[in-house]
């Protein structure tokens, strides 16, 4: 038999055997590749010095508690106004001349990113309401570009805003209950999805973590925001 007669008998077998990698290769590729749900944070996985002492124990069902704010506009905002939103929180003041203004300009980065996404939402806290009224969040807003259908900066009683940051976002290693002296000041963004649990903290000064922040919106839309 010659091996031109030979490599033909195999041929039709070379073809199968070549789709049938292809195949298989594909498949492992799309399973590699694959999205994975982002992890749901509580307080128990949560660094110890972010965590208020009473609810350290906490390990399931953390969710964000109720609030009620005034926005640049003087209107008031609840959690309501973020049911069955995705959105980015964090904790600033319009005085800051250190971090704030880089997280100020990362925050608009994400509000220009999820501009026609009706899904995505975001909010700023004053960690400084009493200085942060409603004319000076309305000043502010205007010079930052903020879009007041997209994204609220808030002021209200500071008791319950350190609160929110202290047992609901676990955003502060500091202990403060919103004293008159007291101070907060962290860096972190804060990613809650539709159940409004928490579901990533990320750096607010660091460019490559706002990236990795639009990807895992991202990924929380495609598994439904939640």
């Amino acid at each position: 038999m010659s091996l031109t007669t030979f490599f033909k008998g195999y041929k039709k077998f070379g073809i199968f055997f070549s789709v049938i990698c292809l195949v298989i290769i594909g498949i492992i590729y799309s399973v590699l590749n694959q999205k994975k749900p982002l992890p749901i944070w509580n307080p128990e996985n949560v660094n110890l010095e972010m965590v208020d002492e009473s609810i350290r124990h906490v390990s399931k069902y953390h969710t964000i508690a109720d609030f009620s704010l005034t926005n640049q506009n003087g209107k008031t905002i609840t959690q309501d106004h973020y049911k069955d939103k995705i959105y980015v929180a964090d904790f600033f003041f319009t005085t800051c001349q250190t971090i704030c203004p880089i997280m100020t300009d990362h925050m608009y980065k994400i509000q220009s990113a999820t501009f026609k996404d009706d899904e995505v939402l975001l909010l700023s806290h004053s960690v400084t309401p009493v200085k942060d009224s409603v004319p000076v969040l309305k000043a502010y807003a205007k010079e930052k570009g903020v879009v007041d259908r997209k994204w609220n900066l808030v002021t209200g009683d500071k008791k319950q805003i350190y609160k929110l940051a202290r047992k609901s976002y676990l955003a502060v290693k500091e202990d403060g209950n919103g004293d008159i002296y007291d101070m907060i000041h962290t860096e972190n963004f804060l990613l809650i999805d539709k159940k409004r649990q928490i579901r990533g903290f990320y750096d607010g000064t660091k460019p490559e973590d706002i990236e990795q922040l639009l990807e895992d919106i991202e990924t929380l839309k495609y598994f439904g925001g939640s």
